[in-house]
């Protein structure tokens, strides 16, 4: 199961990705089309990002992860 993650900079194959106040870099090599600032990708176990999700389908996932994982998520 992944989180939404939101792309907060962009490096060449890299990129930096925020989910919950927490930022890790991951890799875009495995993505099949192009992402931008503001785009939300699922990152897959050793730092992949294989998925771009739709910002209102992010936005509806991280609000259920939030409700589920209670006031941890957001801290």
């Amino acid at each position: 199961m992944a989180i939404p993650s939101r792309i907060i900079a962009l490096a060449g194959e890299m990129a930096t990705v925020e989910c919950f106040g927490e930022q890790r870099e991951v890799s875009l090599m495995l993505m099949s089309s192009d992402v931008a600032l503001g785009d939300y990708v699922l990152v897959q176990a050793g730092g992949f990002a294989y998925e771009r999700v739709e910002h209102a389908a992010a936005q509806e996932a991280l609000h259920i992860f939030s409700a589920v994982i209670g006031p941890a998520a957001t801290a």
